[in-house]
């Protein structure tokens, strides 16, 4: 495996580091309103790739502070380590594993020999179930074609495949309804079963262990329901599917070895969506549209490795969001999507930034020195004016924000789409410009900068684009860090400690030590909750 020496360093006690303090205590007391007023503002300071815009022409920023960061980004080793992400490589060096998950939308030449086969071989199995349940030659135990797919995972098995089926829900010729299950509550899986019809449906287990519990135990609870309604323990390999590099477990819960589709550990979760994953997504949509959901993010990975460091949007995107956290006090990142198709937009990100960054020790096992990964949240446009905004115009933290936005909407409707349109606009000048006003209480300070990204049309080649821009912005910002963005150990703690205690819950019998708190509340549920 090819594994170059890449050093972390503490970008903190770099030179252009210093730089850029010196350059946001300039700009700080100068009005944004008048930097922003230059007419070639928006030319200099927004970009394009693809079917998207990028523009940071509202952010406090000039041109020194751009180069300044093409200075910290070379000196912290992004250019390095960037080359090594779409090479055979070991970047996750705390699990020993390669980070490959570019390697599953690169053009067959161009990824590395090692896995070059299992993908091109996945790919073409992932087709085959596709078009056999799309056309109907897959059928179920009784006979009947397949209606609905249920996809079991949670996290990255679940977050991106539910983004992508919902974003492009009004464009795409449909296949199966498809649903989702991740969480564990029982209510969740109570709501769906009603919606389903067990000679008809198809379930995709999505868990790369298959040892998750909250994917474990529903899809145990699904397998009991079909075997309820007649199903026989042979039928099951007409109803279940698995992504799992766990072969054996999905054998033993009576998956068929053909309908098992692999996950790689050189693919993290939250990158998943690109690997048989994606599965679900094909069978809604089709092939084609699961290919060209590749073929865009294949796009912006061209984009981040060959574009000049001063028009390139990853990079660009994560400087944005470095210079707000760590020069102008922005405490969290605000994403306002005005696309109704991109509302759960904010949750991906949320667990793409937080999971990914949220560490607080570098590679190198020494404390970052500065803060890491900001508190994602958000929501969408134009429903957040009505709800949170007033935080982000008159209220004493600052944020980091972005607004997303489409031109071309999936239906007629263009009065609709020319006021949503203008809504988004107006909140990014009324951040920038403010109203002063006699009564202080109505006054709205402005001078909190944006940045905008606009989408051409919401396809699956520009969401494609969209979700690898956003992948690499996290990569960005954990490279200046010096942090892993591909493990989670901290997810892995909270898993181990409920296996204990939902033994104590069920028995009785003490399994480890608790705090008293703990103790007090297991005790408690112990006496109340249903047997």
């Amino acid at each position: 495996m090819s594994t170059p020496a890449l050093p972390v360093v503490d970008a903190t006690s770099l030179r252009s580091w210093h730089t850029l303090s010196r350059l946001a205590s300039e700009l700080l007391p100068q009005s944004l309103p008048e930097l922003c007023a230059r007419p070639a503002r928006f030319q200099d300071m927004s970009f394009r790739s693809g079917a998207l815009l990028l523009d940071i022409s509202k952010q406090r920023m000039n041109a020194a502070v751009i180069s300044a960061f093409e200075q910290l980004t070379n000196d912290a080793g992004v250019p390095a380590r960037r080359a090594a992400l779409f090479m055979d490589n070991q970047l996750n060096a705390t699990e020993g594993r390669a980070v490959l998950h570019t390697a599953l939308r690169a053009d067959s030449k161009d990824q590395p020999e090692r896995v070059r086969d299992e993908i091109q071989a996945t790919l073409q199995r992932m087709q085959a179930l596709t078009e056999d349940v799309r056309s109907g030659h897959w059928r179920g135990f009784t006979g009947k074609t397949i209606d609905a797919v249920v996809h079991i995972g949670i996290g990255g098995s679940w977050l991106g495949p539910e983004l992508i089926i919902d974003a492009l829900a009004d464009r795409y010729l449909r296949g199966p309804q498809v649903f989702f299950l991740a969480n564990i509550d029982g209510t969740e899986l109570t709501r769906l079963l009603p919606q389903l019809n067990p000679e008809r449906t198809l379930f995709i287990v999505a868990s790369k262990s298959f040892s998750t519990i909250e994917t474990l135990i529903n899809a145990q609870s699904l397998r009991g329901w079909m075997l309820e309604r007649g199903a026989a323990h042979a039928d099951l390999a007409r109803h279940f599917i698995a992504v799992s590099s766990n072969i054996k477990a999905a054998v033993e819960f009576g998956i068929g070895e053909n309908n098992i589709l692999p996950m790689w550990d050189w693919v993290g979760g939250r990158y998943s969506i690109w690997s048989a994953i994606g599965l679900v997504v094909a069978l809604r949509y089709g092939w084609e549209a699961f290919t060209e959901l590749l073929a865009g993010a294949r796009q912006t990975d061209e984009h981040f490795r060959t574009a000049p460091a001063q028009r390139n949007l990853p990079l660009l995107l994560g400087c944005c969001e470095l210079w707000n956290l760590h020069f102008l006090g922005a405490d969290s990142h605000v994403v306002l999507a005005y696309d109704h198709r991109l509302k759960k937009l904010p949750a991906y990100l949320q667990q793409l930034e937080m999971e990914s960054n949220g560490k607080r020790v570098r590679s190198d096992g020494e404390r970052v020195g500065a803060h890491t990964a900001p508190i994602t949240w958000g929501g969408e446009g134009t429903n957040g004016q009505h709800s949170f905004h007033q935080l982000l115009h008159q209220g004493t933290r600052a944020g980091s924000i972005e607004f997303l936005l489409t031109v071309q909407p999936p239906h007629n409707r263009a009065n609709h789409q020319r006021w949503l349109a203008a809504n988004a606009l107006a909140q990014g000048e009324a951040l920038l410009t403010g109203k002063r006003d006699a009564d202080s209480q109505r006054e709205v300070i402005g001078g909190r900068g944006s940045s905008t990204i606009v989408i051409d049309a919401l396809t699956p080649e520009s969401l494609g684009a969209l979700l690898a821009l956003y992948e690499h912005k996290v990569f960005v910002q954990g490279v200046v860090w010096g942090i892993n963005s591909f493990d989670q150990f901290g997810v892995e703690l909270g898993k181990q400690l409920a296996v204990s205690i939902e033994k104590e819950i069920a028995d009785g019998r003490t399994q480890g030590r608790h705090d008293a708190s703990t103790s007090g509340l297991i005790e408690h549920l112990r006496k109340h909750l249903p047997n």
